[in-house]
């Protein structure tokens, strides 16, 4: 059977807002980024799309958001999370080096991009493997669904154009072997601005 897979990022937390690396670490869901959950959850029920199965990251910010787009039941998988920054969790962006950036978190007891790319990969892959039903929800994040879109991406003809918003979705198609991006859904916030 073909699943859906609907990845989601997180609504805006007060650390996107100061400019903080966020990885492990976690901040609350911002106001704003509340609204764009909102948002996400209005579109996908005027589309439709009901969730068979949902997941989260263990981080607070991708649970709040899960539990906006959806009232189904959930699991949470710690390897859903972002990428481990170390000892650069909670300092200014301004820290960060250049794209991309390979292994240079690991000096500060963070995670190698190899490592990380093979640990979300994974997650998303197993979740989606023990789930039934044909639509499924997985909430986590910016670099983890960059991560995971760079490793699909010679599957489909569907190319990123910008950088991954708030709450939009990649919508993966899945036939147990393979997942291709059928579709990038990125939703107009330009009210809550």
């Amino acid at each position: 059977m073909m699943k859906n897979v609907y990845l989601v990022r997180h609504g805006q937390t007060l650390f996107n807002r100061q400019k903080k690396i966020q990885g492990f670490c976690d901040s609350p869901l911002t106001d704003i980024g509340i609204k764009q959950a909102q948002i996400a959850k209005a579109h996908l029920d005027e589309i439709g799309i009901v969730f068979d199965r949902a997941f989260s990251s263990t981080s607070e910010r991708a649970i709040d958001t899960l539990k906006l787009i959806t009232n189904i039941p959930f699991e949470t998988d710690k390897n859903l999370r972002e990428w481990n920054f170390g000892d650069l969790e909670a300092e200014g962006e301004h820290l960060n080096p250049p794209l991309p950036y390979r292994d240079f978190f690991v000096q500060f007891g963070g995670e190698d991009e190899d490592d990380f790319n093979k640990r979300i990969t994974l997650a998303i892959k197993e979740v989606v493997d023990k789930s039934d039903g044909e639509n499924i929800l997985i909430v986590s994040h910016g670099a983890a669904i960059a991560q995971f879109y760079r490793k699909w991406e010679h599957t489909s003809d569907v190319k990123r154009t910008t950088r991954i918003q708030n709450c939009s979705f990649l919508n993966y198609a899945y036939d147990g072997q393979t997942f291709k991006l059928q579709e990038i859904i990125n939703h107009d916030f330009s009210s809550l601005e």
